[in-house]
């Protein structure tokens, strides 16, 4: 399958607008797990969407405390280097082997990089990683121009095609682009978590530097698959169950996917395409990070990239976000 393409900013690499997020595949043993997984099924969702088009995966070295990455490594070990795709994933989250459900540490000492770096290549088996990000703003008392500057110099050194920033401010992506260039920036986006509208996105638009989202559908809740029923029997090691947009908002949520559902069904698509299409309208964002644990689950969003909506939906789907009160931040 041929899918639409876009280039990451300013980098070589031409991506498709969804990637297959590799959040969920690290297993339900940590802090922010979503509950135990099949390995075998993860290989096998993995190996589905890039048969089917996708042509990067995107990971971090906390999913799992590692073992995201493993599995990816595993997806991927047999593939023909020409078939390959491009492997994104994040650093600079230290977490305590011995109490893997304590919340992992955000340091963003050079030292402590260099070696997230290296332990990212011997988990994915590469030489060089596609694209590697700082997951949160430091917390340890380190400056972005300590932590920032040592990923230019892993990228000077060619272990790294491109470097990025995860979750980071519009202030914070200034202060970094004085150091080196930020190839790209991965934010939340969704019609819940519009945030990024603000400034984020105005930002990147200015600067050449590629947008890849993250919970475009808002971690499964705007597929149309949930029910209330559904969330009330979420694996307690899941972080959604304690999720305020899957706890005490809800209500509204569940409203505005109703609304998504309506549209869906009449341009024929499901509740989720209709969301990521609607985040691929911004002309920012370069492409949208989507999970997927099944084979099958990638065939239920794979086609969101070629969903059209007009004026008129988009109006629609405005309306629709000011009815339900769902979610925060500018409408567009």
């Amino acid at each position: 399958m041929t899918l639409t393409t876009r280039r990451l900013g300013t980098t070589d690499m031409e991506i498709t607008r969804l990637g297959f997020g590799a959040w969920a595949i690290g297993g339900g043993e940590w802090a922010f797990g979503w509950g135990d997984q099949d390995d075998s099924e993860s290989v096998a969702a993995i190996r589905h969407a890039v048969d089917s088009g996708i042509n990067w995966i995107d990971t971090a070295s906390v999913y799992g405390l590692g073992h995201s990455e493993e599995v990816v490594a595993k997806a991927l070990k047999d593939l023909p280097e020409g078939d390959r795709p491009y492997v994104f994933t994040k650093c600079g989250m230290v977490w305590d082997v011995e109490q893997p459900f304590l919340q992992a540490k955000r340091v963003g000492r050079a030292d402590s990089i260099r070696k997230d770096v290296e332990d990212s290549l011997r988990r994915l088996q590469v030489e060089r990683i596609d694209l590697m990000q700082v997951h949160w703003p430091a917390e340890d008392g380190s400056p972005i121009e300590e932590y920032w500057g040592e990923l230019v110099k892993l990228r000077d050194e060619g272990k790294l095609r491109a470097i990025g920033l995860s979750n980071h401010d519009a202030a914070a992506l200034e202060r970094a682009e004085a150091i080196g260039h930020v190839d790209s920036l991965q934010p939340p986006f969704s019609m819940i978590r519009r945030e990024a509208l603000a400034d984020i996105l105005p930002w990147c638009a200015t600067h050449d530097t590629g947008v890849i989202v993250y919970s475009p559908m808002q971690s499964g809740l705007l597929t149309g698959a949930f029910d209330r029923e559904r969330v009330a029997g979420l694996d307690p090691k899941d972080w959604r169950s304690r999720n305020p947009e899957f706890t005490t908002n809800l209500d509204k949520n569940m409203a505005l996917v109703e609304r998504l559902r309506s549209v869906a069904d009449r341009l024929g698509c499901s509740p989720g395409e209709v969301a990521l299409a609607w985040v691929l309208t911004h002309d920012a964002v370069t492409g949208a990070i989507v999970g997927a644990r099944r084979p099958d689950q990638v065939d239920g969003w794979i086609g969101g990239a070629d969903v059209t909506l007009d004026e008129a939906t988009l109006a629609e789907l405005a309306d629709a976000l000011t009815a339900t009160g769902a979610g925060a931040g500018p409408l567009d």
